[in-house]
């Protein structure tokens, strides 16, 4: 197993510490005056979420957690698990809310997405960054109604709710930036 010593953490890698997996979300190395250096950091526990700042000395060797990606189609909710199938071996796995609670808002059925995976145990579900999504309500628009940066409530086909400009209508398809959950454009 690759070690890597607390000197050299980065943002966006992933270490196992005391047997849980953590993703590096901030680090400064800092060396004070007196006494010994040391990396201050941000932790984030891929699968709990859990965040948490440490403080390491720079030569603490922890190993290296691989996370693994697989691109995986949504294929329904039964009310309790959100199944998702892999595109290459057909497999379907069932996940919880909690797993995938920051994309559900993003994806339909039938819709790509990618799964983050350590130790083939899944824990996180990403949506496209850039998602097309039908509005099922919102008020009327007007026409002519120009003002810009003027928005109305609107709810979309996976329930998420956001604001939208006037002259977007119920039954029109935009474009959602997933990663901020804002409107972009009509698709």
């Amino acid at each position: 197993m690759a070690m890597i010593t607390a000197g050299d953490f980065r943002k966006g890698m992933t270490v196992e510490i005391d047997g849980q997996v953590w993703s590096v979300t901030d680090f400064l190395h800092v060396k004070p005056g007196k006494g010994a250096a040391f990396v201050r950091t941000k932790l984030k526990n891929v699968m709990t979420g859990a965040v948490l700042e440490q403080t390491f000395n720079p030569t603490d060797k922890y190993p290296t957690a691989h996370i693994e990606t697989k691109e995986m189609q949504y294929l329904y909710n039964d009310g309790e698990l959100y199944y998702f199938m892999d595109t290459e071996s057909y497999e379907q796995i069932g996940l919880t809310y909690d797993q995938v609670e920051d994309a559900i808002n993003f994806i339909v059925e039938n819709m790509n997405v990618t799964i983050r995976f350590y130790k083939e145990k899944p824990f996180s579900v990403a949506a496209p960054n850039f998602v097309e999504l039908t509005v099922t309500e919102t008020e009327p628009g007007f026409r002519g109604d120009t003002a810009t940066g003027t928005t109305k409530p609107a709810t979309l086909e996976t329930g998420y709710k956001l604001n939208v400009p006037l002259f977007i209508n119920e039954g029109e398809k935009i474009r959602i930036d997933t990663r901020t959950g804002e409107y972009m454009a009509r698709a």
